[in-house]
């Protein structure tokens, strides 16, 4: 193996959004053995530095779904942004259907000045007419949504067109599934768009030539690394563009089913040090 491609949601990281000592020894000890390392990630680069910078890691950063790359020293190689044409339509139909969104962009993460208060309002109401409902599992959906850095908040989506330079990934947020259905029909179609990913409580946007499994490609024919030399390690639907891009894919044990039934070997949850575990066994 040469690349190894580690998801950072619910892979590298634990339920306490933090990475673990024995992660942090897995990937320095797969560096030491000339190992290149990537996340691949859904977040913002900016973000995935903080993360790495704080538990003393430096790697190659695969950020807003495969828009972005970085090599470990911050400075970007390649970027993929949706157009503003597009962009425009996405935040119209935002805010026409009075949603929590974010944009990542360059250096920040704009999104409503209200929309932490739409997501709110949206928890009560779900409260209310189904008291059986855990508010708790909402309210830690929220925060971790919030845990980001670097958000600016706007009064009007309008302003995002204005201070935007690039549009890198588009994320609608909602506790009401049929939000999030309705708004992922409605663009999944647009042969400019993919859908980087559809979850639960959000579906993310991106330039139509944008997924992790085309970043990891991008990655690979840099450093001149072969498929069969590639592992990637994730747990959710826009991980399995990564897994047909490597040569040996593993879903983590918390993985849902669909994604355990892609990989070929399933390891240890994130909250068991799935990641160290499976690179102790391969390495």
């Amino acid at each position: 193996m040469k690349l190894i491609a580690i998801d950072l949601n619910g892979t590298l990281l634990n339920k306490r959004n933090q990475i673990s000592r024995k992660n942090v020894e897995a990937i320095k000890t797969a560096q030491k053995k000339g190992i290149e390392i990537a996340i691949v990630t859904g977040r913002a680069h900016f973000n995935v530095q903080s993360i790495l910078k704080n538990a003393g890691i430096s790697a190659w950063i695969i950020g807003a779904n495969g828009a972005t790359i970085h090599d470990k020293k911050g400075t970007l190689l390649h970027a993929k942004s949706v157009k503003k044409g597009d962009a425009k339509e996405i935040l119209d139909y935002f805010a026409e259907h009075n949603m929590y969104y974010e944009v990542f962009s360059d250096q920040v993460i704009y999104t409503p000045q209200n929309g932490r208060d739409l997501l709110t309002i949206e928890m009560f109401k779900l409260k209310n007419a189904n008291p059986k409902v855990n508010l708790k599992l909402f309210q830690q959906a929220a925060e971790r949504q919030y845990s980001q850095e670097k958000f600016e908040f706007v009064s009007s989506h309008l302003e995002i067109l204005d201070k935007a330079t690039e549009f890198y990934n588009l994320l609608g947020f909602s506790f009401y599934r049929e939000k999030i259905n309705d708004g992922w029909q409605h663009f999944e179609q647009r042969r400019e768009l993919a859908t980087a990913s559809l979850a639960k409580h959000l579906f993310e946007l991106t330039h139509s030539d944008v997924s992790k499994g085309c970043a990891i490609r991008y990655l690979a024919g840099k450093l001149n690394i072969q498929r069969e030399d590639i592992i990637a390690i994730g747990d959710h639907y826009n991980d399995l563009p990564m897994f047909e891009s490597a040569g040996l894919s593993i879903a983590m044990g918390n993985s849902i089913r669909d994604i355990k039934s892609c990989a070929h070997h399933i390891t240890l949850s994130n909250d068991e040090d799935g990641v160290a575990h499976i690179m102790k066994l391969l390495i």
